[in-house]
């Protein structure tokens, strides 16, 4: 069975840039796009729409977004109008949201598990095109309803790393985004994902299980290597001391980094990342490289891999290469 391959792209730039990155990557053999959502970077929805107009038959959605800065009817407006504008190509990705970042706009994460699973349920009922009363804990409507009516059935997709929320995804999610890049990670994700898909009586070609890596490639292993650290050393910076002491990582090393990025002393944040930490939290090095460690998570069970950030050294280059040498690898099947 082939694997598919999304990639993930950051709106900090201009929308033209981002979506001449996506017609690249649907040249190159991407099936799907993914554009995080982020109050500092440019709206998702418009870097969407924008990569919509200028593609042809990739699928794209968001990657992620989350209960809290949006209503759920708002989502699904945004969601069902970009069906419109590429009919079939588009999917929802929604997942609990960043603790960090819901404090910095003065919102609180309460209810993970409830928030995700009720936006689901008012999603899929506002796409039914009837009106909409949901009375859940979290979230109420009262006759919410389209003037306009949805005409595809569009996926949703959780992002997940908890157990429970794994096994949510599972249960009602159509796919599962796996934030994260080491084997026995994803082995663990997948484990409570299927658990999920066992309850709700699917099976595995129900729900497209995702690794949303953080990603880096180039001919150049050191030159791979460089280009993931700064996003390593932030997902250290932000992991717990029980996912940082599973990988064998020095907490002390780990307290370095942290203090480091939180004074803007990128150099030594930076040079305190060691191969523990890029070993454990991003696929980076050469093609051959790659293409040996994504085999593995597709013996683990996932049906999707998502080329994270960085992408590599040039992302231009990066695209073009995983087109040419780690997609058809995955195609031969």
């Amino acid at each position: 069975m082939s694997l598919k391959f999304g990639i993930e792209f950051v709106p900090k730039e201009a929308y033209w840039k981002i979506s001449a990155y996506a017609i690249l990557a649907e040249n190159n053999g991407f099936s799907n796009l993914w554009i995080t959502d982020h109050f500092g970077n440019r709206n998702v929805y418009v870097t969407l729409a924008a990569a919509a107009i200028f593609t042809n038959k990739i699928t794209f959605g968001t990657g992620v977004t989350n209960p809290w800065m949006i209503n759920p009817v708002i989502t699904a407006q945004a969601i069902a109008s970009l069906d419109e504008l590429a009919p079939g190509r588009v999917v929802l990705g929604i997942g609990a949201g960043d603790k960090t970042t819901l404090e910095a706009v003065g919102m609180e994460m309460g209810k993970p598990l409830a928030a995700v699973k009720e936006t689901i349920d008012i999603f899929r009922d506002l796409m039914s095109g009837e009106s909409v009363a949901y009375q859940g804990t979290v979230f109420k409507t009262a006759g919410a309803k389209f003037n306009f009516k949805p005409k595809n059935k569009i996926p949703v997709y959780v992002g997940a790393q908890g157990p429970k929320m794994l096994e949510m995804a599972g249960k009602v999610g159509d796919g599962v985004l796996i934030n994260a890049s080491h084997p026995s990670d994803i082995e663990y994700a997948v484990k409570m994902a299927n658990e999920g898909m066992k309850q709700a009586g699917k099976t595995a070609s129900d729900v497209d299980i995702a690794a949303y890596t953080s990603f880096s490639v180039n001919e150049d292993m050191k030159k791979a290597i460089k280009a993931a650290t700064p996003v390593v050393a932030f997902i250290v910076a932000g992991s717990p001391p029980p996912v940082l002491e599973k990988h064998g990582i020095n907490l002390a090393k780990a307290d370095e980094i942290r203090a480091a990025l939180k004074v803007g002393d990128f150099g030594k944040a930076l040079g305190a990342v060691t191969p523990e930490m890029i070993n454990a939290f991003s696929i980076c090095g050469t093609p051959d490289m790659c293409i040996e460690k994504i085999a593995e998570l597709k013996k683990i069970g996932i049906s999707q891999f998502v080329v994270g950030s960085p992408v590599g050294p040039n992302v231009k280059a990066a695209i073009d290469l995983i087109g040419a040498k780690i997609i058809p690898q995955f195609n031969k099947d």
